[in-house]
Formats: structure tokens, C-alpha cells, sequence
């Protein structure tokens, strides 16, 4: 009984702690470790005094507006040189600043915290224990909804940006997974100018981007989910790229004119504050490392010269600071001479130039994929694709970042087979020269008429018999009243070399429309009568029966 009692007291005695913890929390004067680029002035939350340090915070926000990715905000600043600050907790640097290259968790950290948009919040993270496998008790945090923050006052004390600009770029960083199907995820290399944008109508997932053919030449998008689960790929989704980004590309174009002198400012602007917060950066570091310096050579002016153990030291520190600020000045010529630009009035007029002009910006070589791909986005949250009724028929619902939203319709290119079939007219045709005119006569027709085949080649005598061939088509008829070869023969009884016999020694008339095509013979009353008694009276033809010379 004791043992419970004293259980139960743990518990009442953990609630009441816990209350207690809430209840100034609610007041906002709970107290606990603040991030890089704030601290406590006495009772109140201010900006670090810093300016080196707030300079280094306020970059990382200015170029994550810009990048819209967290990898890119780490690449940038490795790119200009510069170094991010952390605080030490715990042992001999307790409480002092250390700079280092920035870490890609780091971004991810600061852009997750409210307390940068001057909001104090208690309970974002949720303590839970949990028994593991091997029987431990284990102690885990869960990040909470931010719907159920139990503490939250805005504006509590100043921050770098604003709450709105805060929920801007934590819904940014959602939409940059890659591991969500409904997500349109962050703007690649690519060349596939609509990925991450396009919507199955039958499925809802997002369309993938595969790049086929030698090297990847022939992108297209698919919904590949059911080949994936190994669901049989019924109704499956694959679409040639070229043809849909062609149409969204010819849409935008026509319907960003009124806001492209916008685009051009809003460019011009942000170029300026980007080498301006930069190039301020710069300047911040040399500041320090010669307050550095000064405050190295105060100490060695200080000590006492005939201890030379120390002076010695000293010496060496404040030598090391001058040659570090020597090397700071170099890297800041560099990088002013080699990355840093400055906006003339002349490169303004060029700006505002290109914003009159979209479409040059929109189709020059300096203009990449990814830069295309953001410049779509932020005018298209969007877009549906529909098959049509009709076949090869596509139809692109478009939502516009503003609410708007329209219907376009895109016509597939034709399959392979249906583009080298020719059609019925062109066949029609065929089937009429052939009643009057044999192979080679057609093909000299449609050369003189300049008609070329349905692969671009001029036709050919092989062309010609294929299509007869394909489509039943029957050879030029014989004229009226005459027989073939084989029609003589069995009408005679004889053999076809007997027939030839006729012909050649002109006792049948025989005619050719053309080397190498069937004989038409002409046998009147008077030619038939004395062949039938050629053929009774010979000694060396036998009629194979009776009534054929009859």
C-alpha cells in the first residue's frame, strides 16, 4: 500500500511540475535554450548583437526565397565562402560562438523554428517513451501538428521574418519531398518542362518523368503506380513530353504579357539584395577578424616583456590575426572581382528590356530548365490531363496559381503505323489509275504531280506493286472482245507453247501494253473456225476433249 501511495505522489508530484511548466509557458517567461541569431537581454528575447551573426541568418532566409530548397541554400553559401555560427553548450566554450561551413539539417532547423518570426511556442516536440526490443525503456521525441501547439504567441519578441513568410517556407519544404504522390516536389535539371506538375485525371497521383531512347533523347511522362504495386497496367498513362510542354509553353507565353514588367522589377530587386547582403557579409567577417587582431595586440602590449614565455605567445596570436585578415582582404577582392556584380543603369535598361521582351528571356540559351520550370510555377499550381473522346486527343485542365483555372486541348502526334499509312483518298486514287494506266505509267504520274509517299521519298515501281498488293488492287483490264494465253489454250486443248506458235507466226493477232505483261489476243469468227481445223486435222496436236473442236 505504501509502495502505491508513494507511486501515486510521483505522478501528482510530476503533474504539478508540469502545470506549473505550462502555466509560465503561457505567460511566455519559460526560459530555454535559444537558437543562433537570438538571445536573452535580461527578461527579454532580443536579436543577437551581433551583426556578423544576425548578417549570416538573414542570408540563409534571403537565399532560401531565392533557391526554394534547402540543398541550394547549402550550395550557395559553400559556393560564396561564407560560414554559418553556432553556440556552444556545456565545457570549456560554454555559451561562445563557433563558425563553421553550414549543414544542410542547419537550414532545415531555422527554417522550422518559429522563434526566427518572433513567435514563441512551447510544445512543438512530445516526449513518449516506449519499450524496445530488447526490453529497455526508451525515451523518444515526436514532432507535434502545428495545429496542436499547445503555446503560441505572435509577436513576442523580434524576429528576421515575418509568420506569414514562416508558413511560406514550411509549406515550401513540404512541397519539396519527393516521397509524396500528390506533391509537385522542387524544381529540377530536367528537361521535361512539366514535372512535377501534371495530374492523372484517373488516378490522381502525380505523372513520373522517363527519359527513353539513345541517351535519355525522348522524355515522357507516365503514371507508372499499378506497375509499381503489380496491378495489371490497364488504362496506363504515357505521353510524349514535347507536345505538352510545346502547348503550356505557347499558353504561357500569351498569358504572362501583362505581368512581365512586374517579373522584370521583381528580378532586378532581388539581384540587388543578394549581392548587397553578400557583399555586407563579407565586410562583417573582416570586421571582426580585425577587432581580432586589435584585441591581440592590446594583450601583447599588455604583458610584462621580460616574461617571454607569454609575450612570446602573444606575439604569435597577434601575428596569426594580421595574416588572417590579409587573407580575408584577399578572398573579398576575389570574390568581389570574380562573383560579386554590380547593376549599372545601363544593365537596368537591359533588365526591364527582357521584362518587355518574355519571350526572348523565356527561349535564350542563358535561361536554364530549372529556371524555366520556377518561373512556371509560379504562375501554375497545376495541371490535370484528361484523355478526350477522340483518339490522340488531350485535354489539359490548367489551375492557375491565382484560382483561375482553364481547359486546353492538345493533339497527340499520330502513331508510328498511322502516320506511314496512307489514307483511303490516296488509295481511291490509286485504284482509279490502275483501271487506264499500268505500274510504271503511275509512278511517272505522281513524279510529274510531285506526290511523294507517306515517308517523304518519291515513289517507286515496288511502292506501287505494294499498294496494289495491300489493297487488292487488280492490274489494268484487257480490252473487250480478246483472251489470254491460258484462255486460248483451254479453249483449244492445245499447250501454251502452241498458243506462243499463233502468235509468233502471226496467225493469231496478239497484242502488249508493255514488255513483260500478258498477251491480249483477238480471234474473230474466220481466226477460230480455222484454228479449230489446225487443230482437227494435225497429226501432232490431240485435243484433250472432244467438244473443244467442236
Amino acid at each position: 500500500m505504501k509502495g502505491a501511495f508513494a507511486q501515486a505522489e510521483l505522478h501528482i508530484i510530476r503533474a504539478r511540475l508540469h502545470g506549473a511548466k505550462l502555466n509560465k509557458a503561457q505567460k511566455g517567461e519559460l526560459r530555454f535554450p535559444l537558437p543562433v541569431g537570438l538571445v536573452f537581454d535580461g527578461e527579454k528575447i532580443v536579436l543577437d548583437p551581433d551583426q556578423e551573426v544576425q548578417g549570416a541568418v538573414r542570408t540563409v532566409f534571403e537565399l532560401f526565397a531565392q533557391e526554394n530548397s534547402a540543398y541550394g541554400v547549402v550550395q550557395r553559401f559553400h559556393e560564396l565562402g561564407l560560414r554559418f555560427p553556432r553556440r556552444a553548450y556545456g565545457g570549456v566554450r560554454d555559451g561562445k560562438l563557433l563558425w563553421g561551413r553550414l549543414s544542410h539539417s542547419r537550414v532545415l532547423g531555422l527554417l522550422s523554428n518559429p522563434s526566427y518570426a518572433g513567435t514563441y511556442v512551447f510544445g512543438r516536440y512530445h516526449c513518449c517513451k516506449k519499450i524496445g526490443p530488447d526490453g529497455e525503456i526508451c525515451t523518444q521525441l515526436r514532432p507535434v501538428p502545428q495545429d496542436q501547439w499547445p503555446v503560441v504567441i505572435p509577436d513576442h519578441h523580434p524576429g528576421y521574418i515575418s509568420w506569414d513568410q514562416f508558413l511560406a517556407n514550411r509549406n515550401r519544404l513540404a512541397a519539396n519531398r519527393t516521397n509524396r504522390e500528390v506533391l509537385a516536389g522542387p524544381a529540377r535539371e530536367g528537361l521535361c518542362l512539366l514535372q512535377g506538375l501534371l495530374i492523372c485525371r484517373l488516378c490522381g497521383r502525380r505523372l513520373s518523368v522517363r527519359y527513353t531512347g539513345n541517351g535519355g533523347i525522348y522524355p515522357i511522362y507516365e503514371c507508372g503506380w499499378k506497375c509499381r504495386e503489380a496491378l495489371p497496367p490497364r488504362h496506363y498513362v504515357s505521353l510524349p513530353a514535347k507536345p505538352l510542354d510545346d502547348a503550356i509553353t505557347e499558353r504561357l507565353l500569351t498569358a504572362v504579357t501583362p505581368l512581365t514588367i512586374n517579373l522584370a522589377f521583381q528580378a532586378l530587386t532581388c539581384l540587388e539584395e543578394r549581392d548587397k547582403i553578400v557583399a555586407t557579409q563579407w565586410h562583417r567577417r573582416i570586421e571582426r577578424a580585425r577587432y581580432e587582431t586589435d584585441l591581440a595586440e592590446r594583450r601583447y602590449e599588455e604583458v610584462d616583456p621580460s616574461n617571454r614565455l607569454i609575450a612570446s605567445t602573444l606575439e604569435k596570436r597577434w601575428n596569426d590575426a594580421m595574416q588572417r585578415v590579409l587573407e580575408l582582404e584577399a578572398e573579398l577582392a576575389k570574390f568581389e572581382r570574380e562573383a560579386l556584380r554590380s547593376v549599372t543603369p545601363e544593365q537596368k535598361q537591359q533588365i526591364l528590356q527582357l521584362g518587355r521582351d518574355f519571350p526572348r528571356l523565356w527561349k535564350a540559351r542563358t535561361t536554364s530548365s530549372c529556371d524555366r520550370k520556377r518561373m512556371l510555377r509560379l504562375l501554375i499550381r497545376d495541371i490535370t490531363v484528361v484523355k478526350g473522346p477522340e483518339p490522340r486527343l488531350l485535354r489539359l485542365q490548367i489551375c492557375w496559381q491565382g484560382g483561375a483555372s482553364e481547359t486546353i486541348e492538345v493533339l497527340q502526334r499520330p502513331k508510328r503505323q498511322d502516320a506511314v499509312r496512307y489514307p483511303d483518298t490516296f488509295v481511291a486514287k490509286i485504284r482509279s489509275m490502275a483501271e487506264l494506266h499500268d505500274d510504271k505509267e503511275i509512278v511517272e504520274q505522281l513524279r510529274t504531280e510531285g506526290v511523294t509517299s507517306s515517308t517523304g521519298r518519291p515513289f517507286t515501281l515496288c511502292m506501287i506493286r505494294w499498294i496494289r498488293f495491300k489493297h487488292r488492287i487488280p492490274s489494268p483490264p484487257r480490252p473487250v472482245g480478246t483472251l489470254t494465253v491460258g484462255q486460248v489454250r483451254e479453249r483449244y486443248g492445245v499447250s501454251h507453247w502452241v498458243v506462243y506458235y499463233w502468235i509468233e507466226r502471226g496467225i493469231v493477232l496478239a497484242t502488249k501494253r508493255r514488255q513483260n505483261t500478258p498477251y491480249a489476243i483477238m480471234i474473230d469468227d474466220e481466226t477460230d473456225h480455222r484454228l479449230r481445223e489446225w487443230v482437227a486435222n494435225s497429226g501432232h496436236l490431240h485435243p484433250s476433249s472432244p467438244t473443244r473442236t467442236a
